[in-house]
Order: structure tokens, then C-alpha cells, then sequence
């Protein structure tokens, strides 16, 4: 007996009729993935298993499309049952039939282009392609490796909290820059008033107890800017809910 998709077929040298492409077809043309069973070196049967997409994934691709990030479905799939659910998630860069190395390859291929590459995934096929991307993303009910290899992994299987993630790196990010650029200002300014720079021209000069004391609000200012993070709150997606998916408003 042979189990397997339509190249494992034709290694063990299975042919499929013009009728039972056909149907087989038909099923990829809805969205589902088709396992062949053949028996004695003639089909016997087909199984078609559809994975529905997570109900938000419609409006985080529709966000992240906002925000100027190009999105991409690379998946292992045929390409008939990959471009059925790109075309339900709005997503127009397909790449179907993909391997776990190739996976991997593509994310390098994007790299070399000079973008920075996020990758998600759940599975074992994905753990290649999380490792060399700029930002890993594996989604918690995922495989052991794939939480393994992956740099952020969303606990909550939401993938509401992509968006999130990526969010919320660029408000730390800015929140870093700004504290370097007081820190510098303050220590260009303060250090040289302290050393006495303007004494000689306006007879300013700081006692060693307030330059101290100066120093030690420069942290403490730092310190209060950082914990003002406490009150981030993550960028809302408007969402309604049509056919079974939800779209952004």
C-alpha cells in the first residue's frame, strides 16, 4: 500500500486518470490538501484534509499590509490549496510546494535583498527557515522544536500578538533612542559645567554635592522613562467577523 501526495505516487510509479485528477483537483481548488491511497499499483483512494486559517489571521495580514510589511505565504501545500487560502487572507506572495530547506532558502533569498525577514511557524518543516530569519516567531501550541529554534514564541497561539510583537519592538527601540539622546545631551552639557568651563567667563561653577546629585536624577529620569513602558498598550485591530474569517473595518 502507498500513502502520499502525487510526487510519492509517481516515485512508486502510480499514475492518476483524467477523472480522478479531476476530483482530485476539485478538492484542492477548496482549499484542502489531498492524500492518495493506492493499493496494488492503483489508487484506491483520496483523503482531503483542510486546515481552516485562525479567524483573525485575515485582519492581522491586512494590518501588517498597512504598516507596509510585504507578507508572504511560502508552504509546503500544492499550489492550488495555497493560493485558496492566500486569496481568503489577502495575501498575493505565494510560494507552494516548499520544503523545509527551501523554506530556509527563501527567507535567505528575501535577506539578501537587504530586507529584515520575520519568520512565523508552528511546525517541525518550519524550524529551519525560524532559525535564519532576522526574527524568529513560533506560535505556542507549535512543535517542541519550533518553540525551540524561535526567538518569540506568542504563549497564547494568537496570532493577534505578531502584530503585537512587532509593535511593541519598535516602541522599545524608539524608547531606547530617546533615553540615549537625553543621557548625551545631559552629559554634553553637564560634565563640562561641572569641570568649570564657564567660570572663568560668568563665574558659574557647580559644587561637587549637586554635580552628584545631577548625575543621580540623569539615571533616575532614565529609569522613569523606561518604566513608562508599563502602560504600552498594543495597536487595536477593528475588526468584523464575515464568512467564518475576521476582516478589518
Amino acid at each position: 500500500m502507498v500513502v502520499g501526495n502525487r510526487a510519492w505516487l509517481q516515485q512508486n510509479g502510480i499514475g492518476l486518470s483524467a477523472a480522478q485528477e479531476q476530483h482530485a483537483s476539485s478538492f484542492e481548488a477548496r482549499g484542502a490538501t489531498v492524500i492518495f491511497v493506492a493499493s496494488n499499483e492503483t489508487l484506491a483512494g483520496m483523503i482531503a484534509l483542510a486546515d481552516e486559517p485562525k479567524p483573525e489571521a485575515a485582519a492581522v495580514v491586512a494590518h501588517l499590509q498597512r504598516e507596509g510589511v510585504m507578507v508572504w505565504m511560502v508552504s509546503g501545500d500544492n499550489e492550488r490549496t495555497a493560493k485558496h487560502i492566500a486569496s481568503r487572507l489577502g495575501i498575493t506572495n505565494v510560494l507552494a510546494g516548499v520544503k523545509p530547506q527551501h523554506k530556509a532558502e527563501r527567507v535567505k533569498a528575501l535577506q539578501d535583498t537587504g530586507r529584515h525577514v520575520a519568520m512565523v511557524g508552528d511546525g517541525i518543516n518550519d524550524a529551519p527557515a525560524l532559525a535564519i530569519a532576522d526574527v524568529g516567531i513560533a506560535v505556542g501550541s507549535g512543535t517542541d522544536v519550533a518553540i525551540e529554534t524561535a526567538d518569540v514564541v506568542l504563549m497564547k497561539s494568537m496570532l493577534h500578538d505578531v502584530v503585537t510583537t512587532l509593535h511593541l519592538s519598535a516602541v522599545v527601540m524608539r524608547r531606547i533612542k530617546l533615553n540615549f539622546f537625553w543621557a548625551i545631551c545631559y552629559n554634553v552639557v553637564g560634565i563640562p559645567v561641572a569641570a568649570g568651563a564657564l567660570y572663568p567667563y560668568f563665574l558659574i561653577k557647580i559644587p561637587p554635592m549637586f554635580a552628584g546629585f545631577a548625575m543621580a536624577m540623569s539615571s533616575v529620569s532614565v529609569v522613569c522613562s523606561s518604566l513608562l513602558l508599563r502602560c504600552y498598550a498594543p495597536p487595536p485591530l477593528k475588526l468584523k467577523r464575515k464568512n467564518g474569517m475576521v476582516d478589518m473595518v
